[in-house]
């Protein structure tokens, strides 16, 4: 039976590869020969050419925030835009919550 892939991301390219998950190694990008990033198999990859969209996920992926199925909901809340990120890094500041935490937050309290 075949392995289940998962995404890996490789942030200066912006390009996303599935490959069966695995902690004994380190992925490589085809492209940069630079290390990957594990995302998680609930991974919906930003078009290339939206910047925003790549920044956005480059401080989830940095925070360590990933995109795991959790039962039924999927990843559950992951912000889409740099306006929602740096509401819940205010939000962290403010209230001294992890910085992981307050990203994954649907609504700010």
């Amino acid at each position: 039976m075949a392995r289940a892939k998962t995404s890996y991301v490789c942030l200066p390219c912006r390009a996303s590869y599935k490959q069966p998950y695995g902690r004994d190694r380190e992925r490589i990008c085809p492209r940069c020969a630079g290390t990957l990033v594990h995302a998680g198999s609930a991974f919906a990859v930003p078009r290339r050419r939206d910047a925003a969209g790549w920044r956005t996920l480059s401080v989830l992926l940095n925070a360590g925030v990933r995109f795991h199925k959790s039962c039924c909901g999927g990843p559950g809340y992951r912000p889409r835009s740099l306006h929602e990120v740096r509401e819940r890094m205010a939000y962290a500041e403010r209230t001294g919550t992890p910085f992981a935490e307050a990203l994954v937050l649907r609504e700010l309290p």
